[in-house]
């Protein structure tokens, strides 16, 4: 049974200590041998985001023309350096979230939120469908001030496509990117590693418009 932790945001003062050191993780993904690690190629921006459990999530991404790499790991919470046993505690304050590194000369925000939008549904709260927990919430971890302006503009334009299907009010939270905390290797391109993995991903039906 999930506990009611799970389904409510801790307070900071709440939250798990975590720890000073780091996740240890390979750096190397294990799709596109390339660094997962910092600093990434000239010219490439990163942006982080949450659409329920992170191993779908992440594939649906790093298949994606122009988007360097990827890794998955945790963000939007208190607890630094989480492990994953302690993030599904809700006790973080965490969502699992993928770290994507584009190049944005091949493909733009507009069209990476566009499929961050369609690709799940953004109006369940701390939830994806039967992953139910603080951890699964929908979010975007902007990295400038040009990513949250037009985060916050893409929701609105996919928020009128939404009501004009009579669905809910979007609840994704949208921020300024605090930390990004890598998850364990053995997270890390999951779907590649174990085919046939679970994957939660499940959208509206309802495009998303751009531009």
């Amino acid at each position: 049974m999930w506990s009611r932790d799970k389904q409510r945001m801790p307070t900071p003062d709440q939250a798990l200590p975590g720890r000073d050191q780091a996740m240890a993780i390979s750096g190397i993904h294990a799709v596109t041998q390339r660094s997962m690690l910092p600093p990434f190629p000239a010219g490439c921006e990163e942006l982080v985001l949450g659409l329920g459990c992170f191993w779908g999530a992440e594939q649906l991404f790093w298949e994606l023309p122009g988007v360097h790499v990827t890794a998955v790991g945790y963000a939007g919470g208190y607890t630094p350096n989480p492990s994953y046993k302690e993030t599904c505690t809700g006790m973080t304050g965490h969502a699992e979230v993928v770290r994507v590194i584009f190049e944005p000369t091949v493909i733009g925000l507009p069209e990476l939120l566009q499929v961050f939008w369609e690709a799940h549904d953004p109006t369940q709260g701390l939830r994806q469908g039967n992953d139910i927990g603080s951890q699964y919430r929908s979010a975007i971890y902007t990295t400038d001030a040009d990513q949250q302006a037009l985060a916050e503009h893409s929701r609105a334009r996919y928020q009128r496509a939404l009501d004009s299907e009579n669905m809910g009010p979007i609840t994704t939270e949208i921020a300024p990117l605090k930390a990004f905390y890598y998850a364990e290797e053995y997270h890390q391109q999951y779907l590649m590693k174990n085919p046939g993995g679970y994957c939660g991903l499940k959208g509206t039906g309802v495009s998303c418009p751009i531009g």
